[in-house]
């Protein structure tokens, strides 16, 4: 598991130093469509569920998206479309 958490340190940091996008390193992309849609690509996975928050398995990053009426709209191996009245977008 060490050697992972090294590896995708070591993806982190080259895309930083070659300036390349985020998302070729494995990271989450969260895109936000004014206060009722989210989408989000480069996920692993729900991890809860709710009308109040969704969270999301980002790999390194949890993405909590919180608010009113989420909905889980659709959902791919690639990307995932949330849906409802988004108050925050919360990464841990």
């Amino acid at each position: 598991m060490e050697h992972r958490r090294k590896k995708e340190g070591l993806l982190e940091r080259t895309a930083q130093v070659f300036d390349i996008p985020g998302e070729a390193a494995g990271l989450p992309r969260v895109e936000l469509t004014g206060r009722h849609e989210a989408r989000m690509s480069n996920h692993r996975g729900i991890l809860a569920y709710g009308p109040e928050e969704i969270i999301v398995s980002g790999g390194k990053l949890i993405v909590k998206v919180k608010g009113e009426g989420l909905e889980l709209r659709a959902m791919t191996a690639e990307e995932l479309l949330i849906t409802g009245t988004v108050l925050s977008v919360e990464l841990e």
